[in-house]
């Protein structure tokens, strides 16, 4: 690997590891917002999550950014594009999923049982 090779994968990591940071914030905010009343905040990040979501579909469930970091790499591990433990790498999108769609159900309890 060319060191250019390893600076602009080690910035793709850094807007990875940002990006997942801002996700993970907003799946975490929609049941705080649902339980704090603060509807359209949880659905506005429903809708910024869903998004990704539909972003991922496109991208055949893979972030754009893997695809892009595995231009400068032959490194295959799941973290190999993202400053994560290899395990939670390996596991983003079925515990984040979980996540989403509980956060999702919460808010539309709380919605239809707002008193």
């Amino acid at each position: 690997m060319k060191p250019s090779d390893l600076n602009i994968l080690l910035l793709i990591k850094w807007l990875h590891t940002l990006v997942w940071v801002f996700f993970v914030g907003c799946i975490v905010a929609i049941p705080i917002c649902a339980f704090q009343g603060k509807f359209v905040w949880a659905v506005i990040w429903i809708s910024v999550v869903f998004g990704e979501v539909v972003i991922l579909l496109i991208n055949r469930w893979k972030c754009p950014l893997t695809s892009l970091a595995s231009q400068y790499t032959d490194a295959s591990r799941a973290n190999f594009d993202i400053f994560l433990p290899e395990w939670l790498a390996r596991h983003n999108k079925s515990i984040f999923g979980t996540l989403y769609l509980v956060g999702v159900c919460i808010t539309v309890v709380c919605w239809v049982t707002k008193t």
